[in-house]
């Protein structure tokens, strides 16, 4: 049985703290569409966006940045008073969830996750999508649908665990269909 999570909100109450919002963390397995709510958001209520995959983990040519280097830039993003960062990361919740006022957790069916990562592969074909790093074009491997494929099994007692240990008072709302984050968006305000 999965452990209870900390500070679970209803989408009403998500909505409402998502208006007043200066610091929100969104996470989730690949291709559930953090990465386009959080641009929505941060367009909207103009928030500093930080996408993990381009500002934090991935050099051109698809080479890792060094995990130091990451946790420099991450301390760096979340010192601001007014971001949203993109990214599941478990190992900087350390840093992100203290300061956080809300998390978005973009819990999507596998199946979906697996076609949004599948469709984005031919959409941006030999290049770079806008939330990755330049010189590192769409590409699909099996590894990479496997950990989709594994994400709940494996990651989300992960998440739980970070979330309970560093932001237990930081409320979490647990989306998980295309509905709710067009409900999420319209009661904060926002065109879906």
């Amino acid at each position: 049985m999965e452990p209870a999570m900390p500070s679970h909100i209803d989408i009403a109450t998500a909505g409402e703290t998502l208006r007043e919002a200066r610091r929100i963390v969104v996470i989730g397995c690949s291709g559930g569409g953090k990465s386009t709510l959080a641009q929505k958001i941060a367009a909207h209520f103009k928030l500093k966006y930080v996408s993990f995959d381009r500002d934090v983990i991935w050099l051109p040519g698809w080479k890792e940045r060094p995990a130091s280097e990451r946790r420099e830039l991450i301390a760096e993003a979340v010192k601001g008073e007014r971001w949203i960062t993109d990214g599941t990361s478990t190992s900087s919740f350390d840093l992100r969830l203290p300061r956080a006022d809300l998390v978005i957790w973009v819990r999507m069916p596998r199946w979906l996750c697996l076609w949004g990562v599948i469709s984005r592969r031919f959409k941006y074909a030999r290049r770079s999508r806008p939330d990755m790093a330049p010189g590192c074009p769409e590409r699909l491997e099996w590894q990479f649908l496997r950990y989709i494929w594994t994400f709940e099994a494996v990651q989300t007692p992960r998440i739980i665990a970070g979330l309970d240990k560093h932001g237990p008072d930081v409320p979490v709302f647990v989306m998980k269909s295309r509905r709710q984050a067009r409900k999420l968006l319209d009661l904060a305000g926002l065109p879906a």
